[in-house]
């Protein structure tokens, strides 16, 4: 599955959350390393839901661009 992702900056590190996952976030000092986090975030969300018997969303965010005069 391909969930999006929205990673912001935090301070003196780097957060990150899945739209379709509430609940599941992850922090990193480094975009490279919030990334690895939240794709293991994301397993073991997945993995918890799947132990409790809950259903798994399907991936449904998009993300988008859009520019505006500054």
């Amino acid at each position: 599955m391909r969930y999006a992702i929205v990673i912001e900056k935090a301070g003196s590190n780097f957060s990150a959350y899945v739209p379709d996952l509430p609940g599941c976030v992850a922090t990193g000092a480094t975009i490279k390393e919030v990334e690895s986090q939240i794709r293991e975030a994301i397993e073991l969300h997945l993995k918890g839901m799947r132990e409790d018997g809950t259903p798994i969303p399907p991936p449904s965010s998009r993300v988008e661009y859009v520019e505006v005069a500054a």
